[in-house]
């Protein structure tokens, strides 16, 4: 046998879902903000591996530089 729920009840659902939808919809606009998420990111890595990063992509540069360069 079921019971019908009362009106406190379908109203304290409602704002359980809505609750949960807020945050759902929260959780998504977070994942989506790119622009949020690399500022994090960035501030999460250590200067050591970002100096790191910076140099490899230096040599990288320089070696593409150098090798052009020995064509001509």
């Amino acid at each position: 046998m079921t019971t019908n729920p009362s009106s406190e009840q379908i109203e304290a659902d409602i704002a359980r879902t809505r609750a949960e939808l807020a945050q759902t919809v929260d959780e998504l606009t977070a994942r989506l903000d790119v622009k949020a998420r690399v500022r994090e990111r960035i501030q999460q890595t250590s200067p050591t591996a970002l100096g790191v990063g910076v140099a490899a992509v230096a040599v990288l540069v320089a070696a593409v530089v150098v090798i052009r360069h020995r064509r001509r």
